[in-house]
């Protein structure tokens, strides 16, 4: 067993190198599992993904070596609804401009019309992608009085959005997702709503975003992700107001990473032995294999 003893993620020819001769992987979603990669990687076998998502992976090059991809599901469910409700709340208060405020000096008296803010209960809330976690947001939500309108596939983004006062994205990042919300979308939201991210940097364009924000037209937004992350230091982004930003911490709970330690085990030992994966990610056929059938 070989392990990167870097707190920062390995280099990419490091990472090519020691996957060469590996047999099995436990990478992390900031590692690039790519077909230059995988081509490399002569005898691998599984690649064991820290994370629920598997953008990082290229899962049909992955099909194609038969190489079989595991994930950590369900167990960051509660961990990531908490976060996406407490960005809400601390975007709809302004609470990390008021905290500030209380900090330099600048809190002179109780002021009846200052820092005024959205009132969750009443407010509708738009679930983006209501899997696990969308549901988990959307029981949160539920209990602060919030009506809940769930965004699928087949439902219509843009009026969905139009009527709601805060938006969660729970999607995966696809090719068909990425840049979800550009600018017409947001240009459809209501005036003054808030746009929560706890999913993944690239449902959203930033530009766009950062417009928005910085017209008055969105009240607010909360992201745990960026792309990239980490934004560089003078991204105009971080400018914008009313914004958080957060260093993707959907799952830092000690429940839940310990768990998405074990189930990242388990994959990897179950597929060193060619048994089924306890918890696999569907694999992505190639084009060659889909031209095939």
């Amino acid at each position: 067993m070989e392990v990167w003893p870097g707190e920062l993620p390995p280099g990419r020819d490091w990472l090519i190198e020691h996957v060469r001769d590996a047999e099995g992987l436990l990478c992390l979603l900031t590692d690039r599992i790519d077909a230059e990669l995988l081509a490399s990687a002569r005898e691998l076998r599984v690649i064991s993904n820290f994370a629920v998502g598997c953008d990082n992976i290229d899962l049909a090059a992955a099909a194609e070596r038969g190489i079989v991809v595991g994930r950590t599901p369900d167990v960051l469910t509660d961990a990531t609804a908490d976060l996406t409700i407490a960005l809400m709340l601390a975007v709809a208060r302004h609470l990390p401009a008021a905290e500030q405020h209380a900090r330099s000096g600048e809190w002179r008296t109780w002021e009846p019309a200052g820092w005024l803010g959205l009132e969750l209960r009443g407010a509708t809330l738009a679930i983006v992608g209501p899997g696990r976690i969308g549901r988990a947001v959307a029981t949160r939500a539920e209990a602060f009085g919030m009506d809940v309108t769930l965004v699928g596939r087949t439902t219509e983004l843009r009026t969905s959005l139009a009527g709601a006062d805060v938006v969660s994205l729970h999607a995966p990042l696809t090719a068909a997702t990425r840049h979800l919300i550009d600018a017409a979308t947001l240009r459809a939201m209501r005036p003054g709503a808030i746009l929560i991210n706890t999913s993944r940097g690239g449902l959203i364009d930033q530009t766009a975003l950062r417009i928005a924000l910085e017209s008055g037209h969105l009240g607010g937004a909360g992201l745990d992700v960026t792309d990239p992350e980490p934004p560089a230091p003078e991204d105009p982004l971080l400018g914008a107001p009313n914004l958080i930003v957060l260093p993707h911490i959907g799952s830092a709970t000690h429940k839940a990473r310990a768990a998405m330690t074990q189930r990242s085990v388990e994959n990897l030992l179950a597929g060193l032995e060619g048994e089924p994966l306890p918890y696999p990610q569907p694999l992505v056929a190639s084009e060659s294999q889909q031209s095939s059938r």
